[in-house]
C-alpha cells in the first residue's frame, strides 16, 4: 500500500471533529447518519457544511467545459473542514447538446486528442494540499446506457483507462486512483490491475417505491450492498461505497440510515460511504423520475 493510499485511509477512518452543534442543527444543517464507518458527501449545496464527522468532500466534473479553478475552491473549503477530496472526472462535457458519442471518445482516447484535457485536470490535482483521490470513467459496467464510456469492449475500457490515469500521474503523482464500477456481474471484466486501483469504489441507491414494483418489497441496503460487496472485496482492495442515496416513507428512510455507517464483521474491507446529497441527474427508466436524495428531502409522505 503506496503512502498517498495510506493518507486517504487516515482521512476517511479519522473521525474529525464532534459533530455539529445543536445551534446549527436548528439551522438545517444536516448531520451524518449514526455510526463508525467514516462518511462523505458530495454536497454542492454546503448543507454538511457545519458536520465535524465528514471525512470526504465528494466533487464531480466534467474534463471539457470545466472550470479548474473550482478545484482549488474546493480545496481550500476541504482544508478548513479537514477533509480529503473525492474527484470523479467525467470524460465528456456536461452540455448535452454538445457530447461526443462513445466511439468518438473511444478513438480521442487512443489517439491523443483529449490528452489535453486530462493534464489540466491533473496539473491542479497535483497541487492541491487536500489528500486526492481520483475516481475516473466511473460505473464502466452500467448497461443503462447514461455513460458514454460504459458498456465498452473490456479490453478497450481498460486500456483507455490506463492510459488516461498514467497521463494523470506525470501531473500529480501521489494522488489515489478509484476504480468504481457500479457493482453488478460483469465488473470483473473492466478491473484495471492492482497498480490502477488503489480503492474499489460501488455505487448503492435505495429507491422504496422502486423496490416495491420491481422486488415487491422493500430491499435493505444489506441486501443490495452485500453481493456488491462480494465482488469487489475479491480483489484485495479497501472498499468504498462512492455513491450512496435512499429515499421512501420514514421507515424504509430510518432502516438504510441506521446501516449505512454501522460496523459490519461480513464487510471487513469497507473504509467509508460517501452520501449522494443532490437530485438524480438521469432519470430513473419505466417512469421513476429522478429521485431527489438531498437529506432534507429524502422521507415522502
Amino acid at each position: 500500500m503506496n503512502m498517498s493510499t495510506k493518507r486517504m485511509m487516515r482521512a476517511l477512518g479519522a473521525g474529525l471533529g464532534i459533530g455539529v452543534l445543536s445551534g446549527l442543527l436548528s439551522m438545517g444543517f444536516a448531520q451524518s447518519p449514526p455510526g463508525q464507518v467514516p462518511f462523505g458527501v458530495y454536497d454542492p449545496d454546503g448543507d454538511f457544511s457545519a458536520d465535524g464527522a465528514v471525512t470526504v468532500e465528494h466533487l464531480f466534473l466534467p474534463w471539457e467545459d470545466v472550470y479548474l479553478p473550482s478545484l482549488n475552491d474546493a480545496d481550500a473549503y476541504a482544508l478548513e473542514r479537514q477533509r480529503a477530496l473525492l474527484v470523479t472526472l467525467e470524460p465528456w462535457t456536461w452540455s448535452r447538446s454538445e457530447r461526443n458519442t462513445a466511439r468518438y471518445l473511444r478513438e480521442g482516447i487512443f489517439n491523443g486528442t483529449y490528452d489535453g484535457n486530462m493534464h489540466a485536470v491533473c496539473e491542479v490535482l497535483g497541487t492541491l494540499k487536500s489528500p486526492v483521490t481520483l475516481r475516473f470513467m466511473h460505473e464502466m459496467d452500467d448497461e443503462s446506457g447514461q455513460f458514454i464510456w460504459a458498456g465498452w469492449d473490456p479490453d478497450d475500457y481498460i486500456a483507455a483507462y490506463r492510459r488516461m490515469t498514467d497521463l494523470c500521474k506525470e501531473d500529480a503523482p501521489n494522488i489515489n486512483l478509484m476504480w468504481s464500477p457500479l457493482g453488478d456481474e460483469k465488473m470483473a471484466q473492466y478491473y484495471p490491475g492492482d497498480d490502477y486501483a488503489d480503492l474499489v469504489g460501488l455505487s448503492v441507491f435505495g429507491l422504496q417505491a422502486w423496490d416495491q414494483a420491481k422486488y415487491g418489497h422493500d430491499r435493505t441496503y444489506d441486501e443490495i450492498f452485500a453481493p456488491r460487496y462480494k465482488r469487489a472485496q475479491a480483489f484485495g482492495k479497501p472498499v468504498v461505497v462512492a455513491e450512496l442515496g435512499y429515499v421512501g416513507k420514514a421507515g424504509y428512510v430510518e432502516g438504510w440510515k441506521t446501516s449505512v455507517r454501522a460496523e459490519n464483521a461480513d464487510y471487513p474491507a469497507l473504509v467509508g460511504v460517501v452520501y449522494f446529497n443532490y437530485p438524480e441527474v438521469y432519470p430513473w427508466p419505466e417512469g421513476f423520475g429522478q429521485p431527489d436524495w438531498r437529506v432534507k428531502n429524502q422521507v415522502l409522505k
